[in-house]
């Protein structure tokens, strides 16, 4: 099931990809392998075993019911799909894969979109939960979400996956890894083709139930080489392609039928690690790139009441340098692993964006063609005394050619009571989020125009947490953690007009502040049965206007259950609660009726796999059984009721 794990983007690229998944060493955020109960901070981690046994196919799917976590998805696969980690803004969080940062520079709000990826290439998914622009830059004040790519060891080994389902529906995937004298592989790839639902509320008179179709394909390529026996090298490159049909809210909404999105990325990375003074220090230099490109096109509908046509581009471009180091200490007296940990980076965004609309006669654009670079350091360590209180700090400073610098910097101590089967842990940090290339330089039709003066948004937290695991004769028959956190964020960048509205840019003018309680109880009362329930009670105001922030929950549950009845034959059930929350709503014939409160909502998943043997598994995937109609986002219905099932073949 999900364990705790923290890592860092401070690791070398190369040992990011290549961290073994053990049951009691992690790799820390000062990128040391330590003992899970050392770790300062609340992280959540999503292994391979778990995502084929809980079904997930989808990056929403497998982030559903983690802690402190809010997955709002506006649609179907395809669909704009958006996190809120802790109560904070949905750019506020930094995704990496395999430890580069792949938001999307040209998005206005540098957000990266959850709704098209899959999960074939991925061993395992790490979620950080708290400000850690001390390991990983600009966008990490709400948290970070690592995406770790499948590598290749031991003898070669493939496995296959097709599967169909109602409604229409068809994946196949192929991976084939392994590892043979001083090199390792690891391919991927896989298709997608879905028919998709119609995610215009039910309730809504415009609804027509014109299905949203989703396909998609991707491939990914990771290798590694042992060039001497203190040099090694990595390559990694994946390549997805995406094609989906959306649906228009508009004013009225509109169910429309031809609005289709193009979502396509590459994205590439080759890193050399050397080892100096027998292992002790290692070094890695690395260099990355990402390309994404997005096209959005609505044409004109005759049925539409808005008479609304559009065509957006994106097309973001990033560059990555990194120089990372690891030293590990020698033990001395009370003081054991001990390492430090310094490195430098260098970035370059580029964005070029355009959208052409018109809304019923009156023609609208906006469009962004800039760059910016920005240069970092940082230096850390960790270290454990008397083998029961474990430090850890780190310090970044970073130096953007627009936005300004920001130094940030991360504390964590965790105090072991093993005479009480407990720990206690305590963090503090700070950090930030530089504007967009879009803050700094769009412009639109309206009289928007960027503001290169604009200074990072900045923040500052600290969460307190306790954990007990009851012992047991051979495992630990129930585990509960509870952590409270609190967060407040300065200089947001809004949207400021100018008298009657006629122009309008972007300043450093609002504050806001998430606090709230995450909690977790896991259940093993059989050696067949593990249970684990997850709650999280999220407070969020904007303390300009005292307002509640609009879609952050303040009642999130869920229940997720592994069991095994029989030899084989591997039952997952699921339930996902997410309470009432603030969001602009519509009424029943798509008019906009305010700032309201939308209802909450109740998603039911199962998925059943069967082990035929060591070869051959079969499994079955329902995902919201009970055909609810809860609208993540008010005017978004959640897709309905679907059936997947198929075999799983290794070799």
């Amino acid at each position: 099931m999900r364990r705790m794990l923290l890592l860092t983007a401070l690791v070398p690229i190369s040992a990011l990809a290549q961290a073994p998944t053990l049951p009691d060493v992690v790799v820390t955020a000062t990128r040391v392998p330590t003992l899970i109960e050392r770790i300062p901070a609340g992280v959540s981690v999503i292994d391979r075993a778990t995502i084929e046994a809980s079904g997930y196919s989808t990056l929403t799917e497998a982030l559903a019911t983690v802690p402190g976590v809010r997955v709002v998805q506006s649609g179907g696969n395809g669909g704009n799909a958006s996190l809120f980690i802790r109560g904070t803004n949905s750019n506020h969080v930094l995704v990496l894969r395999d430890g580069v940062p792949v938001n999307d520079p040209s998005d206005p709000g540098g957000l990266f979109n959850f709704g098209v990826d899959s999960l074939a290439d991925v061993e395992r998914i790490e979620v950080i939960r708290g400000p850690m622009s001390s390991l990983y830059g600009s966008g990490a004040i709400g948290g970070v979400i690592n995406l770790i790519t499948r590598r290749g060891k031991g003898p070669a080994q493939g496995t296959a996956e097709l599967a169909a389902g109602l409604p229409a529906q068809a994946r196949a995937a192929a991976t084939l890894s392994g590892a043979t004298g001083r090199f390792d592989y690891s391919f991927s790839a896989e298709a997608r083709d879905e028919a998709g639902f119609d995610t215009t509320p039910r309730r809504q008179s415009i609804y027509t139930g014109a299905r949203n179709p989703y396909r998609s394909a991707s491939a990914t390529i990771n290798l590694g080489a042992e060039l001497t026996e203190e040099t090694s090298a990595t390559a990694f490159l994946r390549a997805r392609s995406s094609t989906f049909l959306l649906d228009s809210l508009g004013f009225p909404a509109y169910d429309a039928n031809s609005y289709r999105g193009f979502d396509t990325a590459v994205s590439g990375r080759f890193a050399l690690t050397h080892l100096l003074f027998d292992g002790a220090w290692q070094t890695t230099l690395a260099v990355g790139q990402l390309n994404s490109d997005r096209h959005y096109r609505q044409p004109l509908e005759a049925a539409d009441p808005n008479a609304t046509s559009s065509d957006t581009r994106y097309h973001g471009r990033r560059s990555d340098l990194r120089w990372d180091n690891t030293i590990h200490l020698s033990d001395a007296g009370p003081a054991t692993d001990g390492a430090v940990v310094f490195g430098a980076s260098h970035t370059m965004d580029r964005a070029n964006s355009a959208l052409a609309a018109d809304f019923g006669g009156f023609p609208y654009q906006n469009s962004t063609r800039a760059s910016a670079t920005s240069n970092a350091g940082h230096v850390g360590g960790q270290t454990t005394l008397w083998q029961r209180l474990s430090l850890s700090a780190d310090i970044r400073a970073e130096d953007a050619s627009y936005g300004g610098s920001a130094v940030t910097w991360r504390v964590g101590a965790v105090f072991a009571i093993p005479e009480a089967w407990s720990r206690a842990k305590i963090s503090y940090g700070t950090a930030f989020r530089a504007p967009s290339l879009y803050d700094l330089f769009g412009a639109d039709s309206s009289g928007y125009l960027g503001n290169p003066n604009l200074k990072p948004e900045r923040s500052e937290g600290w969460e307190i947490g306790w954990a007990i695991d009851l012992p047991g004769a051979a495992r630990k028959p129930a585990t509960f953690e509870v952590t409270y956190f609190r967060n407040r964020i300065n200089n947001l960048i809004q949207i400021i007009y100018g008298p009657g509205f006629t122009s309008s840019t972007s300043q450093n003018v609002d504050r806001a502040r998430t606090e709230g309680v995450e909690t977790s109880l896991t259940l093993r009362p059989a050696a067949w049965l593990e249970a684990v329930l997850d709650y999280t009670r999220t407070e969020t105001r904007d303390l300009t206007t005292g307002a509640a922030l609009l879609r952050r929950p303040r009642d999130q549950a869920s229940l997720t259950v592994r069991a095994t009845p029989l030899p084989g034959l591997t039952v997952a059930p699921e339930i996902i609660y997410t309470g009432a929350f603030q969001d602009f709503l519509s009424d029943d014939n798509g008019f906009p009726t305010g700032v309201g409160r939308a209802r909450p909502g109740t998603i039911m998943n199962l998925t059943a796999t069967y082990l035929l043997d060591d070869r051959f598994t079969l499994f079955a995937t329902g995902r919201n059984l009970g055909n609810s109609r809860f609208e993540p986002a008010n005017g978004f219905q959640t897709p309905g009721t679907s059936l997947l099932a198929g075999v799983r073949a290794r070799f």
